[in-house]
């Protein structure tokens, strides 16, 4: 009974959608307060019904109702309870329900946050979403519904869950990526409505701004926390592998920072108004697109969900129809989107215009080698695989020179700026980087090229970045006081550039003087890596909830003495019949040490092949990463996005009065 409330609550949830597309949208048009007004209270019952629906399938994973068809596909009696909870999520029907829980979130929670906003406008946001949940809602139930039963004979037990996602990685990522690739509806939304009333004022831009920001602050994260599962789940030792299904989240974060920097400029200079709209629009398509590829079967991955052409065919008929719808309302309304660009070559405009453009390329670059082995083979030109040797040759020099554009653009001013005054600032910076590409690959013992250029760039970021608050800082009253005096944006700005330092400087320096060893191991024979000893002390037979698994107990010491014990396994889960590694980390500020047991073979009882990782710098990876997200929590916060903003038609006398009573 359950799982058929679930079903219930997911219809209603549909037809909410569909009146909260209709009704604020048609009350917007005849200016009817009442149908505006209808919007709150209908995103409301939508983010409740889904909750519901949620909650429910939830309670029948709790119980074990193997007569759901994608509970019995994705859990088993003995799995434990966190994992069966995270089961929810943990296959193509769950996700998409996820997926419909965080969009009538956002859409609830612009229900509630934005009554500061003018009420035509939000009636239209909330109408815009309406139309992407009533998409979403018919792709789950005409061809992804959780709740399907199997009758008349339901399984006495269930398949498992595939063994890579029994692990407390699976709780937290998918719910954080999705609030991030979800969250873009909400700017898309603002872009739409901005696009439909035909009045993309600064007033716009300060509205979309904190959602923007929030969105790629819960973006960054699910990419941070995806990228340190991967790591320390699969057993390769690696952080990043231009995965098909990485990319396709990773492609929405380089479009969202190019936007959210683009806001900045609409908002503070009234400019590029074109160019954020676009960029908004291309944010949430390239986040449908991932949808698309996830869940249409056309990709082979560890990450796709689903492998049903007519569910790909479902999600590309939507995008598109959002995608060309709103590229069809932008060409109609281009014409009255004006700015009267009024900027040199180094005001802070231009650098982030330039800053804008090579983001786009660099997401490019990405889109072309995710999608070039698909379009050959539709084609019939044979199949492809295109790999990290063209990422890393065509992403690095871009995003290269985003990082070197983004210490100078702190340095400049809006409108007009000299290049002396630029250049007098970067001073110091130009020294502490040179020294720094000079010294430390000295220091860490390996001078290479690119060490010496992961060196430059990476400190370079951090360097302009403090110099920056160090110069607005001074202050006649003293250094302390001028500190107190930036706003929580401008922190908020200090600590994500710091945070692209850390990871720049950690993507590099685990490439250049990480060591990975694969020995074979013998009970008491000690083997070295890295200057260190490792001995394997013994092998052992091991039981969890359900699984078993050989464990590895190895010992690692360093001048002879005792430093770390580690004890790696190799896990067979009894209900799929999975093999399973299981590693081992020590993890440090400056570098890993990894160990992976590898499968038994046809050698002594006692001697096992392992694979030995010293892994430099792999966490300030995620550090950075989690600096960044802090820092647009940060800007988020910041007071003025509480203030009441007026559009150019309240600031008029003549129409003040009017939009006050309508109100």
């Amino acid at each position: 009974m359950v799982p058929e409330l679930g079903h219930f609550a997911l219809i209603i949830a549909l037809g909410l959608s569909a009146v909260l597309f209709v009704l604020p949208l048609w009350g917007a048009y005849t200016a009817n307060t009442t149908l505006m007004y209808s919007g709150r209270s209908l995103a409301t019952g939508q983010f409740i019904m889904v909750s519901i629906a949620l909650a429910c399938l939830g309670y029948a994973f709790l119980h074990d109702d193997f007569s759901v068809s994608y509970i019995a596909g994705h859990s088993n009696s003995l799995m434990p309870v966190y994992y069966k909870i995270s089961a929810i999520w943990g296959g193509h029907e769950g996700s998409l329900l996820l997926w419909m829980f965080m969009l009538s979130g956002w859409t609830f929670a612009i229900a509630m946050l934005s009554r500061s906003l003018p009420l035509d406008m939000q009636a239209r946001v909330l109408a815009v979403m309406g139309f992407v949940a009533t998409g979403f809602a018919l792709f789950i139930l005409l061809t992804s519904n959780p709740f399907d039963r199997i009758l008349p004979m339901a399984p006495l037990e269930g398949s498992d869950l595939n063994p890579l996602l029994q692990d407390p990685g699976l709780i937290f990522h998918p719910p954080l990526l999705y609030m991030g690739y979800v969250g873009f509806s909400t700017v898309f939304a603002f872009a739409i409505a901005a696009l439909l009333t035909g009045k993309l004022d600064t007033a716009w831009a300060r509205w979309s701004r904190p959602w923007a920001t929030t969105a790629w602050a819960f973006l960054t994260l699910g990419l941070a926390l995806g990228s340190w599962w991967a790591y320390y789940e699969l057993g390769w030792g690696g952080w990043w592998f231009w995965d098909p299904v990485e990319n396709a989240a990773f492609m929405p974060w380089l479009v969202g920072t190019a936007l959210i920097h683009s806001l900045a400029v609409t908002e503070k200079r009234g400019l590029f108004k074109s160019w954020t709209i676009l960029l908004a629009i291309f944010a949430f398509s390239l986040s449908l697109l991932g949808t698309f590829l996830v869940r249409s079967g056309v990709l082979n991955s560890i990450h796709a969900f689903a492998n049903d052409p007519d569910r790909g065919l479902f999600v590309l008929g939507f995008l598109g129809v959002v995608v060309g719808g709103s590229l069809l309302l932008f060409a109609l309304r281009a014409p009255v989107v004006k700015s009267r660009p009024g900027f040199n070559l180094f005001s802070r405009e231009a650098l982030l215009l330039a800053n804008n453009i090579l983001l786009m390329i660099s997401m490019l670059t990405v889109l072309f080698g995710t999608l070039f082995p698909l379009i050959a083979d539709a084609m019939k030109l044979g199949k492809y695989s295109v790999g990290a040797p063209y990422f890393n040759l065509t992403f690095t020099p871009f995003i290269t020179m985003v990082c070197l554009l983004m210490g100078i653009a702190p340095f400049s001013r809006w409108k007009r700026s000299s290049g002396d005054s630029i250049r007098r600032n970067i001073k110091a910076p130009i020294i502490i980087s040179l020294s720094a590409a000079a010294l430390v690959p000295l220091l860490l013992g390996k001078y290479t090229t690119i060490a010496v250029a992961v060196s430059f760039v990476g400190v370079w970021v951090l360097s302009t970045t403090w110099t920056d608050l160090l110069v607005k800082s001074s202050h006649k009253a003293g250094f302390s006081k001028g500190l107190k005096q930036h706003s929580l944006s401008y922190w908020g700005m200090i600590i994500a550039h710091t945070g692209i330092a850390f990871t720049v400087l950690g993507v590099g320096y685990t490439t250049q003087y990480s060591d990975e060893q694969k020995v074979r191991m013998s009970i008491g024979q000690p083997v070295v890596v890295a200057e260190r000893e490792f001995t394997l002390e013994s092998l052992d037979k091991v039981r969890g909830p359900n699984y078993i698994a050989d464990e590895a107990r190895v010992v690692m010491r360093k001048n002879g003495r005792v430093i770390r014990e580690f004890k790696p396994q190799k896990r067979r889960y009894l209900a799929s019949g999975q093999i399973m590694t299981e590693v081992a980390i020590a993890p440090g500020f400056l570098r890993d040490i990894y160990i992976a047991v590898g499968e038994a073979e046809n050698i002594s009882p006692n001697t096992r092949p392992m694979r030995i990782h010293y892994n430099a710098f792999v966490r300030w990876i995620w550090l950075g990463a989690l600096l960044m997200a802090v820092g647009g929590m940060l800007a988020v916060i910041d007071k003025r996005y509480r203030k009441r903003v007026r559009t150019a038609d309240e600031k008029s006398p003549a129409n003040a009065t009017a939009i006050s009573g309508a109100q």
